[in-house]
């Protein structure tokens, strides 16, 4: 005796069918699908920085800087200020040895007592300083040389005083000396003989 299926068993067996047609089909394999996903996300994720990834490394470099330029600029200043004070005893040391070397007294500019242009030196560029400082403005100070009064042919003093180019800029202390060789210095303004000494 054959046994047949009611209407309602077959639909209900082509139904079940067809669902797990179809669930095969959309997604044969959920755990290799999600695998995938991840992987494109953390190789995404490796090939570059975030908006605020890059926010945050840019604020700690302008940190950073914030703390390190004014200890640049300050170490600047004093670099600056200890070149003008070095120049300064240069200056005293080149007019001496001028003086004693030509017998004609101090030089009449620190143009004089800069190299010459070329051959030997001679009285009116002795090679005594250097060209830099010859031409009266090195390391962010101008140096003004002023001798005196011609007494019987000869200029028996004279005065030198650098200042900042760019005041609080390139230095903030003024210096003055003199053929007693003591180096002057003033915070307000351009130094002079009643300035404090550099002890």
């Amino acid at each position: 005796m054959l046994w047949r299926a009611s209407g309602a068993e077959v639909s209900h067996r082509r139904g079940a069918g067809a669902s797990w047609l179809g669930a095969s089909t959309a997604n044969p394999n959920p755990g290799l699908e999600g695998r995938r996903h991840h992987r494109r996300m953390r190789v995404r994720r490796e090939t570059g920085f975030t908006l605020i990834e890059l926010l945050i490394v840019i604020s700690i470099i302008l940190i950073i800087a914030a703390m390190a330029i004014p200890n640049f600029l300050r170490a600047r200043l004093a670099a600056n200020e200890a070149s003008a004070v070095s120049s300064c005893r240069l200056i005293n040391t080149a007019e001496v040895t001028y003086s004693a070397f030509y017998q004609m007294g101090y030089s009449s500019s620190l143009a004089q007592l800069g190299p010459p242009a070329s051959g030997p030196a001679t009285a009116a560029a002795a090679d005594l300083i250097d060209e830099i400082l010859a031409s009266g403005r090195k390391s962010g100070y101008v140096f003004s040389y002023t001798p005196s009064a011609l007494v019987g042919g000869m200029y028996s003093s004279y005065q030198v005083q650098a200042n900042p180019a760019i005041p609080d800029g390139t230095g903030t202390r003024y210096f003055y000396t003199d053929p007693s060789g003591v180096i002057r210095l003033s915070l307000s303004g351009a130094a002079g003989p009643s300035s404090s000494p550099i002890h």
